[in-house]
């Protein structure tokens, strides 16, 4: 059965509130020229139809951390099992099943060193039925993170935009120290990036005035940033793809730059290894796709090669639910 067409009025809720995951209903429906009941009732329905979550996401480059994409090569048997394992683990950020189910690619943010070694090292290599595991660390962010995929669907007018957008984000480049308030705060808010001040408070123990400092200061340090989760089927892309390009390093900053700005591309960065750029990208068929690889990477000068594979299902994005 084919995923239900989103309205207007929902793909605009949809980017005020990638835009400021925390905005109040009542400051979005001033902006929409709608009724506050029109957007609770809507934010309602799309958590049901289309399983719409804000989620509080951590930004590892502001503390100083590295995140690692791991593609583990398994028997057929075994892909489901390995991939809910690691779902089911709190340093993993993104698992998919790809490569008609005899790979498993993982999105890794470990808190140390050790952390990193443990998994990589040790308890991976004796999986069973994993036949190989590449390990990739990213260098550079071209597109993802911060700034999501739905900034691209110009839903909204620029006026809109403008009023709907946050304070800018300090550009300090210094790692920031967590103190437990804060990872308290950002644990919560990983279940839920709208939770209540009142609902901060009851679970971190923390009166309302400091639960506010904080979560002001997470916000503007960049160290928590607020992401939109959907079903991408209704807006029509039926395939997810992931691509490894091996580019030429003359031209990886602008091929970076290049995927960044193509609609299809929800995620884009410069890795290591022999493919030294991974993307996510969405396609309303595979024709689409082919048509992607044929005419947009394929006049990209510097690639060299493309590697692709579709994702046949999405275990885990940001925050993992048991039963999903």
């Amino acid at each position: 059965m084919r995923a239900q067409a989103l309205d207007p009025l929902d793909l605009k809720l949809l980017q005020a509130l990638q835009l400021d995951g925390r905005a109040p209903f009542n400051r979005i429906a001033e902006v929409l020229g709608v009724s506050d009941q029109t957007v609770a009732r809507r934010y309602r329905r799309l958590r049901g139809t289309v399983h719409l979550r804000v989620l509080g996401i951590t930004d590892e480059r502001r503390l100083g951390r590295s995140t690692w994409i791991l593609r583990l090569r398994c028997t057929p048997d075994g892909a489901e099992q390995l991939a809910g394992a690691l779902a089911r683990r709190p340093d993993t950020a993104y698992v998919s099943v790809i490569s008609g189910g005899t790979e498993v690619m993982c999105a890794m943010k470990p808190r140390t060193r050790q952390a990193r070694d443990e998994l990589l090292l040790d308890r991976l290599q004796r999986t069973p039925r994993v036949i190989s595991v590449s390990a990739h660390c990213l260098l550079h962010h071209f597109y993802g993170g911060p700034v999501g995929w739905l900034s691209k669907i110009n839903a909204l007018s620029p006026d809109e935009q403008a009023a709907l957008s946050p304070p800018p984000v300090d550009p300090g480049t210094r790692p920031v120290a967590l103190e437990d308030a804060d990872e308290a705060l950002l644990a919560v808010l990983g279940r839920d990036g709208r939770a209540s001040i009142t609902e901060l408070q009851a679970s971190t123990g923390l009166p309302e005035s400091t639960v506010k400092r904080r979560l002001d200061r997470l916000r503007a340090t960049g160290i928590l940033y607020l992401d939109v989760q959907f079903d991408h089927e209704h807006l029509g892309n039926e395939v997810v793809a992931m691509l490894w390009l091996t580019v030429t390093p003359a031209a990886l900053a602008n091929v970076g730059r290049a995927l960044a700005s193509h609609p299809e591309v929800r995620f884009a960065a410069a890795t290591t290894g022999q493919a030294n750029i991974v993307a996510a990208t969405l396609h309303t068929g595979t024709g689409d796709l082919y048509t992607y690889l044929s005419d947009k990477i394929g006049a990209l000068d510097g690639v060299q090669s493309v590697e692709t594979a579709l994702a046949m299902r999405e275990v885990k994005q940001l925050a993992y639910e048991p039963g999903r």
